[in-house]
């Protein structure tokens, strides 16, 4: 019965259109997000290592992710408790990247321009 309801969960979480802001899919954020937070460590050394290089990025990365992974894990807490209601608007994540395991995807170098619709996850989204 347990398996039956995880494969389920996994099924719809899954089955969300990519990038669509929805409760479930703030539900299993939540979830990921206090089952995954050790993932700050590593993936803060990854994205500030591509920024700054090895010799600087490692032990920044390793620092922000120490620092950030008690926020991953309450936000998570939070998420997973209030997924039924759209707070903040929309059902919006509070953090960025949205799951801790995008640290790991392939971001543009500086000096490529992210595709239309899409943004850095470091970087702010300009206003132009």
């Amino acid at each position: 019965m347990r398996r039956t309801a995880v494969v389920a969960l996994a099924v719809v979480l899954l089955a969300t259109p990519a990038f669509a802001q929805t409760a479930v899919r703030k539900l299993g954020r939540g979830l990921a997000a206090m089952t995954t937070g050790f993932l700050e460590l590593p993936g803060n050394m990854v994205v500030e290592t591509r920024e700054h290089g090895a010799a600087e990025g490692i032990p920044l990365g390793f620092a922000k992710g120490l620092g950030m992974i008690i926020p991953r894990e309450l936000v998570g807490v939070y998420e997973f408790l209030s997924a039924p209601f759209p707070a903040p608007a929309d059902f919006r994540p509070i953090l960025q990247p949205e799951f801790p395991w995008q640290y790991f995807e392939h971001t543009p170098p500086r000096h490529e321009e992210a595709p239309p619709g899409h943004h850095h996850p470091r970087r702010p989204r300009s206003s132009g």
